[in-house]
């Protein structure tokens, strides 16, 4: 389950990089592979909406998938220094000898 969850987070991650590039700036400068092609492909309109979707959906599971990887990898490995004893304690302070007094 845990690497088929890591399998799934790799292809959303170049999914969502993909549809990233491939949406038009907000400058209206050219995107990634040209930009203005994908008007041409889904319409004006469309293909943005379209683009927008896929971006909010793959943006979502990429965030459900990296919790619950989170939640996996903590309960199933432990902590990185599970295992790794603290620090020495520190020895008593030596008291010097009393003085009698006269």
């Amino acid at each position: 389950m845990f690497y088929a969850l890591i399998i799934a987070y790799v292809l959303i991650c170049f999914l969502l990089l993909l549809v990233v590039l491939l949406q038009r700036g907000k400058g209206g400068g050219m995107a990634a592979f040209g930009g203005g092609g994908s008007e041409t492909a889904f319409g004006a309109r469309s293909g943005a909406t379209l683009l927008t979707r896929a971006t909010t959906v793959l943006a979502a599971l990429f965030m459900v998938i990296s919790l619950v990887l989170g939640v996996m990898w903590r309960t199933g490995g432990g902590s990185v220094v599970s295992g790794v004893g603290g620090p020495a304690p520190a020895p008593a302070p030596v008291e010097a000898p009393q003085q009698p007094q006269q």
